[in-house]
């Protein structure tokens, strides 16, 4: 049965699960893993793994134009300069 417990000022969904449970189970609990929810994993009565959403999983923004502007702290002079060794190759 879920329960919900306070860690670092939010609170975190989680369920206990007996091992022989989560091995018929585990496609079902992974769909069903959320941010903020955890399965606990347990044998004879003792928690011995915890299954967690990875860290970033579900969809992205896509980056906004300029959020990493004044980022780059230097950039040689001649950065966009052609390399001697290419000179052939500009021909």
């Amino acid at each position: 049965m879920p329960h919900c417990v306070p860690a670092h000022g939010r609170f975190i969904v989680t369920t206990r699960i007996s091992l022989q449970e989560a091995q018929t189970k585990l496609p079902e609990l992974i769909h069903h893993l959320h941010e903020g929810a955890e399965v606990v994993i347990t044998e004879d009565s003792q928690p011995v793994a915890r299954l967690l959403p990875a860290v970033g999983a579900g969809p992205r923004k896509p980056p906004r134009p300029g959020t990493l502007r004044g980022t780059v702290l230097y950039m040689a002079p001649d950065f966009d300069a052609p390399l001697d060794d290419f000179e052939e190759y500009m021909e």
